[in-house]
């Protein structure tokens, strides 16, 4: 149940939870990408999926009652949507609508150039708690990782990561696919603008897009660490696809030939 998740009511958000040998429970009120990643749970189903698919109805109908506490869980599936569709995800409207809030704050997830990995509201004010009697603390850093732990600079505290903006993107396509123009949120947050789910990420793919275009100063953000590449008139239309992005001016960081991901 929700005492168990790992949801938070009061800041509308997911966080990781540390269990203690003798059972107790922790969480770790830390606002990350991890925190995002229940919008990934998500499929809507067509009506000739659902209705023309006997053994596929059956098997849901199975679970609905042979797994009850399991089913609860599935947001939306026993009611049609747009076209007949049913959708199965994680996220019932409201928890999407809260989470997306955090997302799409531009002090906190929001970027120029995609979704940061860890709110921006931790570079003034870093995350503290105690383990153990040990006091730890985890900040906003926008570009390499002052620390050489977890694999050296790759940093997930804060740059842009496409594989994930990518997922976020498909995400929200998915779920504007079951609610059509029924669901809108404030884009960015406190602009006052209600937008579709389509025109978010909409929005969001012209943002990550803006990572490789050249600016009104003729310069590539994403290319930011290599001028005489920029100013070569036989270099500077060759892209290096990086493994991140600076999370406020979008430099490419980190390896510069991530192709399997960063070519999205």
């Amino acid at each position: 149940d929700d005492a168990e998740g790992l949801w938070d009511e009061q800041d509308g958000f997911f966080y990781d939870m540390l269990r203690s040998p003798n059972g107790e429970r922790e969480p770790v009120r830390f606002r990350s990408i991890v925190g995002l990643m229940p919008l990934f749970a998500v499929q809507v189903l067509e009506q000739r999926e659902h209705e023309g698919l006997p053994g596929l109805r059956d098997r849901l109908l199975a679970f609905l009652k042979h797994r009850p506490d399991l089913a609860r869980l599935v947001s939306r599936w026993t009611e049609p949507g747009k076209g007949n569709r049913l959708l199965l995800a994680l996220l019932r409207g409201q928890r999407t609508k809260d989470l997306l809030k955090r997302m799409l704050d531009e002090s906190e997830f929001l970027s120029e150039f995609g979704v940061r990995s860890v709110s921006r509201a931790y570079a003034a004010n870093p995350f503290k708690m105690r383990m153990n009697g040990d006091s730890l603390c985890a900040d906003y850093q926008p570009a390499e990782s002052p620390s050489r732990l977890f694999g050296g600079n790759s940093n997930w505290r804060g740059p842009l990561w496409m594989p994930v903006n990518y997922m976020l993107i498909e995400s929200l396509r998915e779920f504007h696919r079951y609610y059509d123009e029924n669901f809108s949120i404030e884009f960015p947050t406190h602009s006052g603008y209600l937008a579709s789910l389509d025109e978010v990420a909409d929005e969001l793919s012209a943002r990550l897009t803006r990572l490789f275009l050249k600016d009104e100063n003729g310069s590539r953000p994403s290319m930011a660490g290599y001028p005489q590449l920029q100013a070569d008139p036989q270099s500077r239309d060759l892209l290096l696809f990086h493994e991140y992005f600076h999370g406020e001016t979008g430099r490419g960081l980190g390896a510069s030939h991530q192709t399997g991901w960063s070519a999205l």
